[in-house]
């Protein structure tokens, strides 16, 4: 990888202007108890129910049949079992937690892991996508530091130079980062997007941009996303990438040290997302010392 390329990466974050964007890849950097990938997690869903042969590697068609035929509630039951595990922060969620300026992380994957290393700050809260299944007529739930949800009003639309400032009334604090799971978290309040009919919900509107929430639309403008732990190989991942970053800058990058597909090239040259062809671990001992006492220029 190009210094250059490293060095516009730092520069960016000084300027307050980079999106984390954290796919379940981010948790390979240690050894975990909690499922990382796809194949892991339906593989902990589908020993303990059974399902067909067909769908027991397809994670949103396992998760399907079960909630059509052994009910929502044990759906839910089996994904919190899966992430109930105790996963410590490991130094890519340390190094972003430690950033005095980050508006926006996004995490999607359905561990706690960030919710933990961002437990030392008070100026923090969570936007997360929630199952229409479970929550009719809502998109996305809010919580504050502490795991309390945010009922009204919903913090929805920040000005881009603003920080998002507390919902309610009683709140002593702003929220300096909006920490935004799409797909939901074991924690604080075990809400997941998972099954078939989750996304179905979601996508018949995601073009329009009604799951995303207002937040996350209003600080994205302008900024550049930093995908990390993240592949493009399934539609689905490469769908909720390309509309949680629309309407954003033009320069994005993504670490991805492996062979890619065709279906990946392409969407890189689609989105104009630059690769970075080193491994996580590399690029996060490389940026990290980069990172330490940045602020925000005045």
């Amino acid at each position: 990888m190009p210094a250059q390329l490293l060095d516009d990466v730092a520069a960016a974050f000084a300027r307050a202007k980079v999106i984390p964007y954290l796919g379940c890849g981010a948790l390979a950097l240690e050894s975990v108890a909690i499922p990382a990938t796809p194949l892991e997690l339906v593989a902990r869903l589908t020993a303990k129910t059974t399902v067909p042969h067909k769908v027991r590697t397809n994670l949103t068609g396992a998760a399907q049949y079960i909630e059509n035929f052994k009910h929502r509630k044990t759906l839910s039951s089996l994904m919190t079992d899966a992430f109930r595990a105790s996963a410590a922060p490991n130094p890519l969620h340390r190094m972003l937690a430690a950033i005095p300026d980050l508006p926006l992380l996004v995490h999607a994957w359905y561990d706690d892991v960030p919710q933990k290393a961002f437990a030392d700050r008070a100026d923090w809260g969570m936007a997360q996508g929630v199952s229409q299944t479970e929550h009719h007529g809502r998109w996305v739930n809010y919580y504050r530091p502490d795991g309390s949800e945010v009922t009204e009003p919903d913090p929805s639309v920040v000005a881009d130079e603003m920080p998002l400032f507390a919902p309610t009334p009683d709140e002593a604090r702003a929220w300096a980062t909006l920490l935004y799971q799409p797909l939901g978290s074991v924690a604080p309040a075990a809400n997941y997007l998972v099954s078939d009919s989750d996304f179905v919900e979601v996508l018949t509107e995601i073009d329009i941009q009604t799951p995303i929430p207002g937040a996350v639309q209003e600080l994205r403008r302008g900024r550049h996303f930093l995908f990390m732990g993240c592949r493009f190989d399934n539609q689905l991942d490469r769908l909720f990438a390309r509309q949680i970053m629309k309407r954003s800058s033009a320069r994005h990058w993504a670490v991805l040290p492996d062979t890619l597909t065709r279906n990946e090239e392409r969407f890189l040259d689609e989105q104009n997302i630059e690769r970075i062809d080193w491994p996580l671990a590399k690029f996060i001992a490389a940026l990290a010392p980069m990172l330490q006492g940045q602020s925000l220029p005045a």
